[in-house]
């Protein structure tokens, strides 16, 4: 046997048979998610189920090609012209698309074909970025790199934030843990899960909860660097606690004097700005060092703060803003908003332990939940197959993802490992947020579920995907 043939000995069984587990059952449960009393047979193509066997038969021809058929170094040379198509495609999108559930997302090609165009720029993206990233000299600290890196995820999630899709958006973030991997300061990462708390309590609480979030935090983070940080974290708490009493004490003020007084969050900034010019005064007079950040890190909480309001209701979508109000308990409307997740919730739970059967699931039958072959494909297999189903579907996926990094982690070139990353970034972010919105604990913001999901740009970007990352991982046996 020639060296050639013996590499694709080595192909990654593990995964390929990953890949075929989901895309067998993915392919039954869109059959059952649109099945009802006279329906026709899951091969027919005037069923959903049809059309996913037709794009699974595609997918299946372009993972033979990029396994057998095309060098694994032509990925590397025509990343830029395909990273270039898919972002006139993004813009093509918002010029000619049509729009599905509130989102122009899909373009309409000769033949009756639509394709999603920002499924297809997560590979594109992924494969820039393991070229950049391997080049000699590369460097995560420097800034110019770090801008580099920034452009290349920054310009289809812009685009893709026009459409608006939130989900995909929310795929693209996952990209953060492929670049703390590779030497990300953990301090920006921090930095960004802050300013989604203070986001996510800004709009369930008030600014003036965000405000004393912000700053005890970085109240905290000061006093563990004091000499005497036990002294200086009571004296935090102790004015923490008092400052939360502010919204009481001005109620009872204006009963008093009859009159209107400024909203608690303004005078928390008065009193914060004071003391943040009293501290830097002190700290310019003992010349110590540091006080900046600190300062900086305030400044900017309170401009995000007191920003949460233009930004949902002026950015976000009214079902979007919808969805997320009756996630965070804001409003309740189980027969608007919340309908979906709550008839959803239904479907999982009445499967209980081991389901009620292939094509017994009676939520699944009498079309409660919308979209069940596509976002919402997850409740079918609770109700149908259970918990054990559903833990099991869960389980390939984990053990799809681990692979991935456990094979990532062995490659020489680094090229090949952060595109391996940025796959099972991709692969973690769909299954967390589909799930996650199935059951109650994300906003629905229209994700697939990876290979399960019905959809022929998933499955086959998905395809293109994964078996992108087992030719390349194949050249670690040269």
């Amino acid at each position: 046997m020639s060296p050639g043939r013996t590499i694709y000995t080595k192909i990654d069984w593990i995964l390929t048979a990953c890949y075929l587990a989901l895309a067998v059952f993915g392919w039954l449960n869109i059959y059952a998610s649109t099945y009802s009393e006279g329906t026709e047979g899951m091969f027919s193509l005037a069923t959903r189920s049809g059309n996913q066997l037709i794009w699974i038969g595609i997918a299946s021809v372009t993972a033979f090609i990029i396994l057998f058929v095309l060098n694994s170094r032509l990925w590397k040379s025509i990343s830029w012209p395909l990273y270039g198509l898919t972002v006139a495609l993004l813009v093509a999108v918002l010029l000619f698309g049509h729009e599905v559930n509130g989102s122009k997302s899909w373009l309409t090609l000769p033949g009756g074909f639509a394709i999603q165009p920002s499924e297809f720029s997560k590979i594109t993206t992924a494969l820039c970025l393991a070229r950049i990233m391997d080049g000699y000299g590369f460097n995560l600290s420097n800034t110019r790199d770090f801008l580099k890196i920034m452009a290349v995820i920054g310009a289809p999630m812009a685009l893709i934030a026009l459409e608006p899709d939130i989900g995909t958006i929310l795929v693209y973030c996952s990209l953060a843990f492929m670049l703390y991997r590779e030497g990300l300061p953990g301090k920006i990462l921090a930095a960004v899960g802050f300013a989604i708390l203070l986001f996510l309590l800004t709009l369930k609480f008030s600014p003036f909860v965000s405000l004393l979030t912000a700053a005890g935090t970085v109240g905290l983070l000061l006093a563990c660097r004091l000499r005497h940080p036990f002294r200086a974290v009571l004296i935090l708490a102790a004015s923490i606690t008092a400052a939360a009493f502010l919204p009481a004490l001005l109620r009872l003020a204006a009963d008093r004097l009859t009159a209107d007084l400024p909203a608690p969050e303004y005078w928390i900034l008065a009193i914060i700005l004071a003391v943040m010019i009293a501290g830097v005064i002190f700290c310019m007079k003992k010349r110590i060092k540091g006080w900046s950040r600190p300062v900086l890190t305030l400044a900017v909480s309170a401009a995000l703060i007191f920003s949460v309001d233009v930004i949902f209701h002026n950015v976000l979508k009214p079902h979007h803003r919808d969805r997320i109000e009756n996630l965070l308990g804001i409003s309740d409307d189980p027969m608007g908003a919340g309908y979906n997740v709550n008839q959803s919730k239904i479907a999982i739970g009445s499967g209980g332990l081991t389901g009620k059967g292939f094509l017994q699931g009676t939520q699944t039958k009498f079309n409660f939940v919308p979209e069940q072959s596509t976002d919402f494909i997850f409740c079918t297999i609770g109700e149908e197959w259970g918990f054990l189903g559903s833990v099991s579907v869960l389980a390939i996926f984990l053990i799809m993802i681990a692979r991935i990094i456990q094979t990532a982690e062995r490659q020489k070139n680094r090229g090949v490992r952060v595109y391996g990353y940025c796959t099972a970034s991709y692969i973690f972010m769909h299954v967390f947020v589909n799930v996650g919105m199935t059951i109650g604990i994300m906003p629905v913001v229209g994700i697939p579920l990876p290979l399960i999901s019905y959809g022929g740009s998933s499955f086959l970007s998905f395809t293109i995907l994964l078996f992108i990352y087992i030719r390349l991982d194949l050249e670690r046996w040269k």
